[in-house]
């Protein structure tokens, strides 16, 4: 060993910041391992650092005895007194041995479970830096990717974000800053991973505690968040300090502040409401830019009737449902969104439905609305003691109301059946008869077979008989297409029928009198579309695309 083994030791220490007295044990462990391996397991070994001279020391221990019995354990008195002359019988000598006869196998043995122990030391180090970051936000460095995961050099350590915590929009480059959400630190053998996310709500929410310094003083709270990562975010804001707007803190002077949170997030489009201890004005606040009308809550299902004009249908449900999805998230709140027009249709098929119930009167409709019964066959179906809760019903009423509705759907079933046939000799007397009607809904942008039968199984046979249907909610209900479905539906059939009638042949005129000249430019359109035609013929046996 080198005599100045100390300062290599202090010099790694600093660079790999261990503590010196780590990388002590683990040379002493390092070279007792490579003892063994030279003399033996055998043998009594001990290794020790001896600071004062800078070298590793081993010793052998023998006990010192009159004869000896056993050569790797005990040593005789008078070999022993030649080493120390004040050793007893029974005496345990240490002898020291030399470390240069270790041998090369020996030494690379030392070094190897020496990098082991240095690296362990390592890993440990990082792992208690980390442990306690969970839950932040760190920065680093694209360094590589790895089957769709990105590794992210973060300095001390390498973390790792997974192909399920990036964006889809978002793409990076090797060299590229990032900063993202530490999701989890697991300790492992091959050194602690740090897995960190750029989809978690997390980092919503860290980015405006950046941004707001209200609410790293904890004026303003983020009271609640959700997240389409890409796409769409919501947070709810409440103010403890009333002088201070909690929305227009989180904006910034000019929209700053909320910018500065978008442009870290590639785009990410931010809304930012108001948070109300009363779930029924959070929820309009969440479903903000759209205006709601009327709120219905039940507490049985956890869940609100949201409804709102007709024209802030689209607007409160969003893109692709975006908008009432986000705010269910961040209400926690089922919500069901209706238009003033649907609920009008569906308290007018209540009104007709539970009304032919024996004992139901008006009040008693509109509570059983209230209570989610819309019809006549919810009636029949409710469990006894559900009914039962609704006020103004007893049992003996409830019982007498299940025997009423049983017989009102009965007759509601024969209607509807008498009218499907009717609708059915129609379109099979009609001038396309049921299979041209069949083939006249294929031409509908949107409507499929399955849903084609669908609409034939609810009674309606021919596209006029849907598109006159004007009660949607029984359209959507008979079909079993759903009443959201069903106005798709009609909406695209009365575009089909525009554009029928656009393309509808006008009378003759009048043909003025024809010349060579005007049977040469007739025809060239003719000799055009004749053309076109064989290409496109050509182009379909060969498989490629008409241009």
């Amino acid at each position: 060993m080198q005599p100045n083994l100390t300062h290599t030791l202090e010099m790694v220490g600093k660079e790999k910041g261990i503590d010196k007295e780590i990388l002590i044990e683990a040379l002493e462990t390092a070279m007792l391992t490579a003892a063994r391996k030279k003399y033996g397991p055998d043998k009594d070994l001990e290794v020790h650092f001896n600071e004062e001279i800078g070298e590793i020391e081993i010793f052998e221990f023998k006990t010192v005895v009159a004869k000896v019995a056993d050569l790797d354990q005990e040593i005789v008195i008078t070999e022993a007194q030649q080493l120390d002359p004040e050793v007893q019988i029974n005496d345990s000598l240490g002898i020291k041995l030399g470390t240069s006869e270790l041998g090369r196998i020996a030494a690379q043995t030392a070094k190897q479970v020496l990098i082991q122990k240095v690296r362990e030391a390592d890993h440990a180090l990082v792992y208690d830096e980390y442990k306690d970051r969970q839950d932040e936000l760190v920065t680093g460095i694209v360094r590589r990717f790895e089957r769709g995961n990105i590794i992210v050099d973060l300095g001390r350590a390498e973390a790792i974000l997974p192909m399920r915590e990036q964006v889809p929009r978002e793409s990076y480059r090797a060299g590229d800053r990032i900063q993202a959400y530490v999701l989890d630190v697991q300790p492992e053998s091959k050194g602690p991973q740090i897995v960190l996310s750029r989809t978690s709500q997390g980092l919503l929410i860290k980015l405006f505690e950046m941004e707001v310094p209200e609410i790293d003083e904890g004026i303003v709270t983020i009271e609640a968040a959700s997240r389409e990562p890409g796409a769409r975010s919501k947070i709810a804001v409440s103010s403890r300090d009333s002088d201070v707007d909690p929305v227009g803190a989180c904006v910034g002077m000019k929209g700053s502040r909320v910018q500065a949170v978008v442009q870290e997030m590639r785009g990410e489009k931010i809304d930012i409401v108001s948070y109300s201890p009363d779930p029924a004005t959070f929820v309009c606040n969440a479903l903000a830019p759209a205006e709601v009308s009327r709120v219905i809550i039940n507490e049985d299902t956890h869940g609100m009737e949201i409804i709102v004009p007709d024209d802030q249908l689209s607007l409160g449900i969003g893109r692709k449902g975006q908008n009432v999805r986000l705010a269910s998230q961040l209400s926690g709140w089922k919500l069901d969104i209706n238009s003033e027009s649907r609920v009008a249709e569906m308290w007018k098929n209540a009104i007709n439905s539970l009304g032919k119930i024996d004992g139901v009167g008006d009040i008693m409709i509109d509570t059983l609305y209230k209570y989610g019964f819309r019809s006549a066959r919810d009636v029949m179906m409710a469990d006894l003691d559900i009914l039962c809760e609704v006020p103004g019903v007893g049992r003996k009423l409830a019982e007498k109301m299940q025997r009423s509705s049983a017989r009102v759907v009965v007759e509601e079933e024969e209607e509807l059946r008498a009218e499907a046939e009717a609708r059915r000799t129609e379109a099979a007397g009609g001038e396309f008869g049921l299979e041209g009607e069949k083939l006249r809904f294929m031409e509908i942008r949107g409507i499929g077979e399955k849903t084609i039968d669908q609409i034939a199984e609810g009674g309606y046979y021919t596209i006029m008989q849907v598109f006159e249907e004007s009660n949607v909610v029984k359209l959507g209900e008979v079909t079993g297409i759903g009443i959201k479905k069903a106005r798709q539906i009609k909406q695209a059939i009365s575009q089909y029928l525009e554009e029928q009638a656009r393309a509808a042949i006008l009378p003759d005129v009048e043909r003025p009198e024809e010349t060579e000249e005007t049977a040469q430019e007739e025809a060239a359109p003719a000799v055009l579309e004749s053309v076109e035609e064989e290409v496109e013929e050509e182009n379909k046996d060969s498989g490629t695309e008409p241009t």
